[in-house]
């Protein structure tokens, strides 16, 4: 799966590094200055290449991030522009960003609307009924997984990115989350891989 989700992502993350070439993004985030609202625009779009410019991602293995909670979202660019979360394309993004603009590209994205689910996008089969883990899990993503002030929204993702994402932090490849990282460890990849076709669906 980590083989494929790369393999995906090679042809936009090339076109995203010549974009972020071309905005010059400074050798280290302390280097970063706060832009010019038309500048800072433009780092906003190139967003766009992998997340959708209409908030639908281009691969099933990126995450939505319209309508995603903001305490998140800015949690995450920081992890990425300090190095506590690793992602080539997401680290060289959140360097060109100054820090007052990581709290600005949260709120940015955060306001803005869930994307409608596409009618053409594969479903996974439904589950029979929910996997015994989820209950937990709903504890600090709340029920059906729409995310609150503790943990993100999950609904609506896809199963690609839901399932990639439980097995980096099972494995730990993703550490920016301690918590995460012990409850993924402690679940098979069977059960990981029922809980994400469940929410998925939802």
């Amino acid at each position: 799966m980590g083989r494929n989700m790369t393999n995906n992502h090679v042809p936009t993350v090339f076109g995203v590094l010549v974009v972020l070439a071309a905005l010059a993004a400074p050798a280290n985030a302390a280097d970063a200055t706060p832009s010019t609202p038309a500048e800072f625009g433009a780092k906003l779009l190139v967003c766009n290449a992998c997340h959708g410019d209409n908030g639908a991602p281009k691969n099933a293995t990126i995450p939505v991030l319209w309508g995603q909670q903001e305490s998140y979202l800015a949690k995450q660019l920081h992890d990425f522009q300090s190095g506590n979360r690793n992602f080539e394309v997401m680290s060289w993004m959140t360097i060109n960003l100054s820090p007052a603009e990581l709290g600005s590209a949260a709120a940015y994205f955060a306001k803005k609307s869930w994307p409608a689910r596409s009618a053409a996008a594969p479903a996974s089969p439904p589950a029979a009924s929910p996997p015994a883990m989820v209950a937990v899990c709903e504890v600090c993503h709340q029920q059906n997984f729409s995310g609150g002030l503790p943990a993100p929204r999950l609904a609506g993702q896809s199963y690609a990115y839901l399932v990639e994402a439980m097995r980096r932090f099972a494995e730990g490849e993703r550490t920016n989350n301690a918590d995460m990282t012990k409850i993924m460890a402690a679940i098979s990849p069977a059960d990981r891989e029922a809980m994400a076709r469940y929410i998925s669906g939802l």
